[in-house]
């Protein structure tokens, strides 16, 4: 297994969704998400979702590839929930979510944000993530914003 420093710096950036490759990207993140929870436990947003005024979506490339994703999703003024993390399988274990998931907690900061919130899976799936997500100073919490207790949902948050 690659470490985590075997990632390139990857050009991040604010994306408008308008690439067929991230469409393509998102279609198979949103199936990861419904082979590994139940349909009324997936809150993966489709690309209608992405582009709602409230979303910053982000993309990030090693040269001409999509190698991972992430979005910032403003609840309020003080709070934004992290949405869409989701790294190209070829590039897992290599740092591609640690950049990203840097990348997106330094820009909640510039926007002066308090918290980040997430919700992510329970499953093994998931569990990488989670281990990410730790890493970075998420720790566990309730659901927030419309979200339920459910089985099948993790829900963590990071005070910045």
């Amino acid at each position: 297994m690659a470490t985590a420093t075997a990632a390139l710096p990857l050009q991040i950036r604010r994306d408008d969704l308008r690439d067929p490759r991230i469409e393509a990207f998102m279609r198979e993140h949103l199936a990861d998400m419904h082979r590994t929870s139940p349909p009324e436990s997936v809150h993966a947003l489709d690309m209608g979702a992405l582009r709602r005024p409230e979303i910053e979506f982000f993309t990030a490339w090693s040269d001409d590839t999509l190698v991972a994703t992430g979005a910032i999703k403003r609840l309020d003024a003080e709070r934004a929930e992290l949405k869409s993390m989701r790294t190209a399988e070829s590039w897992r274990g290599r740092g591609a979510g640690r950049q990203v998931l840097a990348h997106l907690i330094r820009h909640a900061q510039r926007l002066g944000l308090s918290q980040l919130l997430l919700e992510t899976g329970t499953a093994p799936f998931f569990d990488p993530a989670v281990a990410l997500y730790r890493r970075y100073g998420f720790t566990d919490c309730g659901p927030f914003a419309d979200y339920r207790l459910d089985p099948h949902s993790r829900y963590m948050v990071k005070t910045l």
